[in-house]
């Protein structure tokens, strides 16, 4: 009663925005599909990475780090591509039980196909990473390509197999058409990452993906005993039933696997826009209890919902909708992630459009989410994270704005997700406590304080306003989007003008750099 209690100060306190969220990326280009872990030896311990434009590098992995529960974060590190040219996406990260963090990415080119699934290891809590190595490369399946959204997790079971690291993936979206049948891919690591034994389907003979869903995604998790699970979608008219989500289980550290339906799939949502991700994950008090979030179609617009097995996937629940907003209300939901803390409390999140003007995708969105005590058969009142509703804006429908993420731990949930507030793709975190309602973040904004460019767009001068920055041996740059230097100037003033007349018209980067970090914004030649 207590925890429902502080729940409604919450919902209250969140309303009049006492909570504030912050801007961990503040790129001006492009940043995309965070991902976030706890340390589960110190909660404190918060490690972000997510897809980023960086200058000469076209889309790198970017990393940021906290030792305070997300009060003050580390200089951003970019992870470097294993080939010059190539451009990396799709980040996972986790713990092992000796406090070593894995990061598994995709590094590649689209054409002609190359690259692979790598993992990279830091020792110091995300502040350097060591030299990634391949799980599994475009090449390793002839002709099917299999590097695509690779999922990681580790096995922290403290038993025989404490430390074994299994990574899934899929045929590609990024490298074009490859020839039917689709496959699931599973890989694993006996040795802490140092290298990864040969791949095999997590499909088979009656439980086969098919030839009808290009990117058949399985979404893996390693329960609190070892056991290895995983889901992914399924479309065989010769299998029963024709369209599912498929669960496989193995107890053998993934050397066998048993299948069978985890749900029928009875109604589909034709809208390529909305990000329709899933997710499995397990209860780190129960190792027998699963919980499967998914995007619904069955109310005639896409929902949040769950279902449940509590007896290690042999059979489950009825599926339950999360959010709470009017059935049949013809707005959209995307965007799904949940977690569960170490005593069972279960969180689900996702982009919301309850408050939008019509059905479509290309409207206003915030971002919600729901708890369930671990002592509750039901889930709270839906509650905002996002401290604002975000304007649509067209860089939403592209790739790399496919997932958010969340941790929850000792009743405070961590969420990161990207969103468009300031006209760029950029990763925003929040932190809230959901048993009292307390925010402890505050503001990341720049390594130094901001610096603001007027009139942007402009034809001819545009004045930079350096704000209250140290401008002792400071200097300013201008490259345009190649990661071409164009200029390269003194600050000799609070305020300066830059003329813009011999300038394309375009998008360009101004980059502030003092003693102190840097800066940067962009500007419009019109």
């Amino acid at each position: 009663m207590i925890k429902k209690i502080l729940f409604i100060l919450l919902l209250t306190s969140s309303i009049l925005g006492y909570a504030q969220n912050q801007n961990l990326s503040n790129g001006v280009v492009f940043d995309g599909e965070p991902y976030l872990t706890l340390n589960p030896n110190n909660s404190q311990h918060i490690v972000v990475a997510w897809m980023g434009w960086k200058l000469g590098n076209i889309i790198v992995i970017k990393t940021r780090t906290s030792f305070n529960a997300g009060q003050t974060w580390s200089p951003t590190t970019d992870i470097p591509h294993t080939v010059s040219g190539y451009q990396s996406a799709d980040p996972s990260l986790k713990f092992n039980n000796n406090g070593d963090l894995f990061l598994c990415f995709i590094d590649y080119i689209p054409f002609p196909a190359a690259g692979a699934v790598f993992v990279t290891k830091s020792t110091d809590g995300g502040l350097n990473w060591g030299t990634p190595v391949e799980v599994i490369n475009v090449n390793s399946d002839p002709t099917k390509q299999p590097v695509d959204r690779p999922w990681m997790d580790i096995d922290n079971s403290g038993g025989p197999n404490d430390g074994n690291i299994y990574v899934t993936t899929m045929n590609p979206a990024v490298f074009g058409p490859v020839p039917a049948p689709f496959n699931p891919y599973f890989i694993r690591s006996t040795d802490g990452g140092a290298s990864f034994d040969p791949w095999r389907y997590l499909d088979t003979t009656n439980w086969l993906a098919g030839s009808l869903i290009p990117q058949p995604m399985p979404t893996p998790c390693v329960t609190a005993n070892g056991t290895i699970h995983a889901i992914y979608p399924s479309l065989v008219f010769t299998q029963v039933p024709p369209a599912q989500y498929v669960h496989t289980v193995s107890n053998d550290a993934g050397n066998s696997f048993s299948h069978n339906t985890a749900l029928q799939i009875t109604t589909t949502d034709s809208d390529t826009l909305p990000k329709k991700g899933y997710l499995l994950i397990s209860n780190p008090a129960d190792a027998n209890h699963l919980l499967f979030a998914y995007p619904n179609f069955d109310n005639g617009e896409i929902d949040v919902y769950i279902m449940e097995s509590l007896n290690a996937g042999a059979n489950w629940n009825t599926p339950i909708r999360v959010n709470d907003d009017p059935i049949g209300n013809d707005r959209m939901q995307d965007l799904i992630w949940a977690d569960f803390d170490d005593d069972g409390d279960v969180v689900v999140t996702w982009r919301d459009r309850r408050n939008a003007a019509d059905s479509t995708y290309k409207v206003s969105s915030e971002i919600y989410g729901a708890v369930r005590w671990k002592d509750s058969t039901n889930f709270s009142a839906n509650f905002m994270i996002t401290d604002s509703s975000i304007s649509y804006n067209t860089v939403l429908e592209n790739s790399g704005n496919d997932f958010m993420c969340v941790n929850m731990v000792n009743d405070s949930i961590c969420a990161v997700w990207g969103d468009t507030r300031n006209g760029f793709l950029n990763i925003w975190f929040q932190k809230i406590d959901l048993s009292t309602g307390a925010s402890s973040v505050r503001d990341l904004a720049n390594d130094v304080d901001g610096i603001t460019a007027y009139p942007n767009p402009s034809s001819s001068n545009v004045y930079i306003d350096f704000g209250s920055n140290d401008l002792k041996d400071s200097y300013y740059e201008i490259f345009d989007l190649t990661g071409k230097l164009i200029v390269k100037e003194r600050v000799i003033s609070k305020q300066q003008q830059i003329g813009l007349s011999n300038f394309v018209a375009g998008n360009y980067l101004l980059k502030f750099t003092n003693a102190n970090g840097s800066a940067a914004i962009k500007l419009i030649k019109e």
